[in-house]
């Protein structure tokens, strides 16, 4: 597939100029990294009904993925490791093919309601053991593998990104039926004739109702 490569110019190539133009960090966002989970940090996991998981494989293509489910459902194991389930999916697991060739992950944690949120970042792996995965447990359903995170990094990203985008006003929220369904969408990429609207709904509907543990 031949893509028109678009211009770009005055491009930023080197540390030296990106801080001449932005200047340096405070004191403040300099000093705020902390190297093991604290129990702020901890209240805040324990709060986080769902949060994006960052990894990129040996090539250092990346991968953004949501993770959710009831508040709290990252084990916390200890100062130094958080458990992340992997529940049912589309079986694709990129983000766990990612962490098999490279281990760093970043993770942001989000609050509903809340403006601020926290940042974990570190060295992930992926277990089958059966005493923690027991621990993953949900709606009587004990996940197949879980994501290991050996913290490296911690601390609290300020609220200016949600304050921009007015992420929690409900009255700035889009009419969803402006706005394209998943079904369509699906259709127009899959391009395959004998898929229908409906045919495609009926198995997100399915999946929805019977595989999500």
């Amino acid at each position: 597939m031949n893509v028109k490569k678009l211009e770009f110019n005055k491009l930023i190539t080197s540390e030296l100029e990106l801080r001449q133009l932005l200047g340096e960090p405070s004191k403040l966002a300099e000093n705020k990294v902390i190297r093991k989970l604290d129990k702020y940090s901890k209240t805040l996991i324990k709060h986080s009904p769902f949060c994006v998981i960052s990894t990129s494989n040996q090539n250092g293509t990346c991968d953004a993925s949501p993770r959710g489910d009831g508040a709290g459902f990252v084990h916390i194991a200890d100062d130094h490791h958080i458990i992340i389930p992997e529940r049912p999916g589309n079986k694709r697991v990129d983000s766990v093919y990612n962490i098999l060739s490279n281990p760093y992950i970043g993770i942001i944690f989000i609050i509903p309601g809340m403006e601020e949120t926290l940042r974990v970042n570190g060295k992930a792996f992926i277990t089958r053991d059966e005493a923690w995965l027991e621990k993953l447990t949900a709606q009587n359903k004990v996940p197949n593998l879980a994501i290991v995170v050996e913290v490296q990094e911690v601390f609290m990203h300020c609220a200016k990104a949600f304050k921009r985008s007015n992420l929690w006003n409900t009255s700035s929220w889009p009419n969803r039926e402006t706005l394209p369904t998943m079904a369509e969408i699906l259709k127009d990429h899959l391009k395959q004739e004998d898929l229908t609207i409906e045919s495609i709904n009926e198995s997100l509907d399915e999946s929805y109702a019977k595989r999500l543990y």
